[in-house]
C-alpha cells in the first residue's frame, strides 16, 4: 500500500471536515505519522469498526463511515432487494455526525434510515431494528474505550450484532469500494423530504420502556423499601432512561454523580469509562461515602453494561463483579418465579463459557436448563432467536456474560443496562425488606455452594513470531493434554476448535454444537477449571481460572496454585 499516495489523495479530496483538513496539513512531511494513518484500513468484523478518531484509512472519520455504510447498503440490497436501517449513537466525539453521514449514504441507495434525535443506549438501537422491522442497524459507539476512539457496531435484522458470515459479506462489499469515488451520498434535507430519513418519534422510547417494565419480577417491590441509589452514567447515554425506569419502579431516592451526569465524549473524570474497573467508579464511590446509599450503579457510555458496588458490613462499599451480579440476578429471578409459580416450562438461562459456574448450581437447584455459548452477546441473542423460531421464546429468562452484560426478556437482542439497573434495584429492595443487603446475599450464595472465584490472566507474546508461538502452544496442549493441574485431576476437556468434549473419567466423547473457536477448557476436580483462549487479532493468550474454595481466602489460594501450575504446563 502506497501510504504517501493515499495521503496526497486524502489531502486533495477529504475536504468536508475541517478537523481532518487541519490534521492532514499538520502531518505534512512526517513519514511516521502518515504511515500510521494509512498503512492499513480499519477492518469490518462482527463488532463492526473501531478505531482512533482522525484522518486516514486507519482512523474513524466520515469517509471511513461512508465507505462502511455503502458496503452495508450493498449487502442489504443484495440480500433483501430493498430495506430499512435504524441508526443511533452515544456520547462519543463526532458520533452524531457519523450517524448523519451513514443515513445520507443509505438514503442515496434507496434504503430508509430511522435515526434518533439524540443519543440513545445500544439496547435501544437493537429494539429499534426490531420495532421498525429493519434489515440492519448501526450503533455509533466505541463502548468503553478511551475518549480518542469511536466505532460503528452493525446489527442484523434480528437485532443481534452481525454474525461472522454477515460481517464477512459486508466486509467483502467494502473492500470493492474506492473510498471517494464509489460511495453514494444524498443531501440530508432532501432525504428527509423524500421520506428516506426519518427521526424516531419519542413515543417509541416509551414502548421500549414498557417492555423493560414487563421484566419486573416483583412489581411494586421498590415502593416503600426506602432504597437509596447513587447513579453515574459515566458521561454516556444512560442518564435519561435509567433514571426514568428507576422512577417508574418506585426507587425513592436516586443521587446522580454530577461530574459524570451529562454526555461528554472527553470522559474527563474517567479516562477509561469501563464499569469493570475501579477507577471508572471512583467518583461514584466518593459520593457513596457522603450519601451512604444502599448501592452504586454505573452504566458504560453506550449503556449496555452496568457495574455495581454495594454497602458492606462495615459501611464501606464493595465492588461486585459481573459474575457475582449475574449470579445474584439469576438466583433472584429463579427463586422468586419458582415461589410464585410463574416459572415457564423448561426455563432457559444462558451464559458464556468463561462466565461463573456458580450459575450451573443455581440452574440445577431450580430445574432450569443452562445453555453455555461462546464469548460475545450475539451468541446469547442467537439462543433467543432459535427459541423464537420454535415459538418458545417465553422459556428464556436471563442471559449474561462475566463482563457486566445482562439481559432479561426477548424485546432486544443485546445486553441492556437499563433493564439490568431496574432488576438490580428491584432485587436490592426485595432483600432490604427482608433485612438483608446484597453483600449478605452474595455471601449467602457462597456459603451454600462454595466460594466461586473467577479470574482472568493475559500473557503477551512479543514480535512477529508471537502469533506462531501461540499456535504452537495450543497445538502442544492438544497433543499432550495435562492429566492434572495443581494436584487437581483433569476430569473433562472441551475443545471448541475440534468441537469435541471428552470425559476423561468415563472415556466418553460428545460433539460440541457451538461455532468453531480456538478455545480449550480443562475441567478439574471440585468444579475448578482453566480455559485457554488465544486472541485472534493480537499476540496474547488469556487464561480464565475458576477456583472454588470454602471461603475467599481458600479460593484465592487454590487460584494461585492453578495459575502457577498452568503457566508451568504451558511454558508461560
Amino acid at each position: 500500500m502506497d501510504t504517501m499516495k493515499l495521503y496526497n489523495e486524502w489531502r486533495e479530496k477529504a475536504v468536508e471536515d475541517a478537523d481532518l483538513v487541519s490534521e492532514l496539513n499538520g502531518i505534512e512531511g512526517n513519514e511516521n505519522e502518515i504511515y500510521e494513518r494509512f498503512y492499513t484500513a480499519l477492518k469490518f468484523g462482527t463488532a463492526g469498526l473501531r478505531g482512533v478518531i482522525g484522518a486516514g484509512t486507519n482512523r474513524m472519520n466520515i469517509y471511513v463511515v461512508r465507505q462502511a455504510t455503502q458496503g452495508l447498503a450493498n449487502y442489504v440490497l443484495n440480500k433483501y432487494g430493498k430495506g430499512a436501517v435504524a441508526i443511533s449513537h452515544d456520547s462519543r466525539i463526532k458520533a452524531d455526525l457519523f450517524m448523519i453521514e451513514a443515513a445520507k449514504v443509505l438514503a442515496a441507495n434507496g434504503i430508509k434510515a430511522y435515526i434518533t434525535t439524540e443519543l440513545q443506549p445500544t439496547p435501544v438501537l437493537s429494539y429499534l431494528v426490531r420495532y421498525f422491522k429493519c434489515q440492519a442497524g448501526i450503533m455509533v459507539t466505541a463502548s468503553h474505550n478511551p475518549a480518542k476512539y469511536n466505532g460503528y457496531k452493525a446489527y442484523g435484522e434480528d437485532g443481534c450484532q452481525m454474525t461472522d458470515n454477515a460481517a464477512a459479506a459486508v466486509y467483502d462489499e467494502i473492500t470493492k469500494l474506492d473510498i471517494f469515488n464509489d460511495v453514494k451520498t444524498m443531501d440530508f434535507d432532501e432525504a428527509i423530504k423524500a421520506g428516506l430519513i426519518e427521526y424516531v418519534d419519542e413515543s417509541v422510547y416509551d414502548t421500549y420502556l414498557d417492555k423493560v417494565m414487563e421484566q419486573q419480577v416483583n412489581p411494586g417491590i421498590c415502593e416503600g423499601a426506602g432504597l437509596k441509589v447513587v447513579y453515574t452514567p459515566l458521561n454516556g447515554c444512560g442518564n435519561k432512561l435509567v433514571r426514568k425506569i428507576l422512577r417508574k419502579i418506585g426507587v425513592e431516592e436516586t443521587v446522580i454523580v454530577k461530574e459524570q451526569e451529562l454526555p461528554d465524549g472527553n470522559f474527563t473524570t474517567c479516562p477509561y469509562p469501563n464499569p469493570e474497573i475501579k477507577e471508572a467508579l471512583q467518583k461514584g464511590l466518593e459520593l457513596c461515602e457522603k450519601e451512604q446509599p444502599d448501592l452504586l450503579l454505573a452504566t458504560d457510555p453506550d449503556a449496555d453494561r452496568v457495574g455495581i458496588a454495594v454497602k458492606d458490613y462495615d459501611g464501606s462499599y464493595r465492588l461486585i463483579t459481573g459474575n457475582e451480579d449475574g449470579a445474584m440476578l439469576t438466583n433472584y429471578i429463579l427463586s422468586c418465579k419458582k415461589a410464585a409459580g410463574t416459572l415457564p416450562d423448561k426455563p432457559v438461562v444462558v451464559k458464556t463459557i468463561v462466565t461463573t459456574k456458580l450459575v450451573n448450581k443455581l440452574c440445577e437447584k431450580y430445574g432450569c436448563e443452562l445453555k453455555n455459548v461462546l464469548t460475545g452477546f450475539k451468541y446469547i441473542g442467537e439462543v433467543i432467536l432459535n427459541l423464537e423460531k420454535k415459538g418458545e421464546e417465553n422459556r428464556y429468562l436471563f442471559g449474561f456474560e462475566e463482563s457486566y452484560g445482562y439481559l432479561s426478556g426477548t424485546y432486544v437482542r443485546d445486553k441492556d443496562a437499563v433493564v439490568a439497573s431496574m432488576l438490580v434495584c428491584e432485587m436490592a429492595a426485595y432483600y432490604k425488606k427482608q433485612g438483608k443487603s446484597l453483600a449478605q446475599v452474595i455471601d449467602g450464595l457462597y456459603e451454600e455452594f462454595g466460594y466461586y472465584l473467577n479470574k482472568t490472566f493475559a500473557f503477551e507474546f512479543e514480535g512477529a513470531a508471537g502469533m506462531q508461538k501461540m499456535a504452537d502452544l495450543m497445538s502442544g496442549v492438544r497433543k499432550d493434554l495435562p492429566k492434572e493441574i495443581a494436584g487437581y485431576k483433569v476430569v473433562k476437556v472441551s475443545d471448541y476448535e475440534l468441537k469435541k468434549e471428552t470425559d476423561l473419567v468415563t472415556g466418553e466423547t460428545a460433539g460440541i454444537t457451538l461455532p468453531t473457536s480456538n478455545v480449550i477448557a480443562l475441567h478439574l476436580e471440585g468444579d475448578n477449571g482453566v480455559i485457554i483462549r488465544p486472541s485472534g487479532t493480537e499476540p496474547k493468550i488469556k487464561l480464565y481460572i475458576t477456583a472454588v474454595g470454602k471461603d475467599k481466602d481458600d479460593a484465592n489460594e487454590i487460584c494461585e496454585k492453578i495459575v502457577a501450575s498452568s503457566k508451568e504446563i504451558l511454558g508461560l
